[in-house]
């Protein structure tokens, strides 16, 4: 997948956030909320995630709110009753996403360090943004981790249907193998050929989509952003099976239909998003029986070798272009966005009143 145009231009992490952090507290969101919106915003550039980084995160917020639904700044968190130890069910009340998500990860840790496994479920939840950053975040502190949530929106066509009914409904796994391969191996993506977030990022850099990603209002394949109003499941049943998942997953936890979510008021029925959360400790899967009398992170190691054996060699792992845009953001010492990407900032800063980034200011990325 082509990402936006170089060169890039490094903003300071720091100038960064203060921009996000301000259109944030302007749309009326406490500092807590502000501040972990743009926290995560700022992790998913880091690791050169564009489809879910600040821009995305503004946009989906105001698009909600614009139609009555969205996020309610302030809010707190309902932690509901449940007679299950290592499990929490909560009721964000339509608390911005990304918060309630950065809670969530750390509960589960809190729970899996002392019963081995640890979950949160939360029903009436806003998009959280980018998954893998919240994973990604546990599996260095030695966990397994996993997330999946419902998308705001049914933009995803059932495989051999015509009409979305499905969102494109992320899952993200992460695995604390850092000290192995030399970062945490992270699967992380959409259930669709791409995220409905790339076609805006598409059309801002003035790309064309992938073959077999989207269609157009006639249910037929289109490569021009600006004629898709859908999207494809990856693999055909394979990537509707697991956006499935999300939607059932979701309908236990109280999640409603799919074609409603964030589209407008109806009468009796709900409208928010469901996400789950889930960490094991390495600790609790371990039966000790390992061959050679491996322990159990040599025997990790010794599988993932066979892998990359057998004249395997080159092949890459999940995680590891995430790696290396954060050890390329690390190098430039700040965030990197393309020249249209900055543009948009700005206009957002601009719409919400707050001082805009100086591009004359901003050093080319190495």
């Amino acid at each position: 997948m082509n990402g936006p145009s170089e060169p890039f231009h490094v903003v300071p992490r720091e100038d960064h956030n203060a921009l996000v952090e301000s259109i944030y507290l302007r749309r009326g969101y406490a500092t807590g909320e502000a501040r972990a919106a743009a926290e995560t915003a700022a992790d998913a550039s880091w690791h050169g995630i564009r489809t879910h980084n600040a821009i995305k995160a503004l946009h989906i917020e105001a698009k909600h709110a614009a139609h009555g639904g969205g996020s309610r700044p302030g809010v707190q968190i309902r932690r509901l009753p449940t007679r299950f130890a290592s499990a929490e069910v909560w009721d964000a009340q339509r608390k911005l996403g990304q918060p309630v998500a950065r809670e969530a990860i750390e509960t589960c840790m809190q729970l899996a360090d002392r019963f081995g496994v640890g979950q949160v479920s939360v029903d009436n939840a806003c998009h959280y943004l980018w998954g893998g950053g919240y994973v990604l975040h546990a599996a260095r502190r030695g966990f397994l981790a996993y997330t999946h949530c419902t998308a705001a929106l049914a933009e995803v066509v059932p495989y051999q249907g015509r009409t979305p009914t499905l969102g494109t409904n992320p899952h993200s796994w992460a695995f604390p193998t850092q000290d192995i391969v030399g970062f945490p191996i992270l699967v992380d993506w959409a259930t669709s050929v791409i995220a409905m977030s790339r076609i805006d990022h598409c059309r801002r850099e003035r790309q064309k989509l992938p073959p077999g990603a989207a269609i157009d209002a006639g249910g037929r394949p289109t490569v021009e952003p600006a004629e898709a109003v859908a999207l494809l499941p990856f693999g055909g049943h394979k990537g509707y099976g697991l956006g499935l998942v999300n939607e059932i997953m979701a309908a236990f936890v109280g999640g409603s239909l799919p074609t409603l979510r964030n589209r407008g008021p109806v009468a009796g029925e709900k409208h928010t998003t469901v996400f789950v959360f889930q960490v094991i400790h390495p600790e609790a899967l371990s039966g000790g029986a390992f061959a050679r009398n491996r322990t159990q992170w040599e025997n990790v190691r010794a599988v993932l070798g066979d892998i990359r054996g057998h004249g395997n060699e080159a092949c890459r792992l999940p995680g590891e272009v995430e790696a290396e845009a954060a050890a390329r953001s690390e190098r430039n010492g700040g965030l990197l966005f393309s020249a249209a990407e900055i543009t948009e900032l700005n206009r957002l800063a601009a719409e919400a009143g707050v001082p805009a980034l100086d591009p004359g200011r901003l050093r080319p990325a190495g």
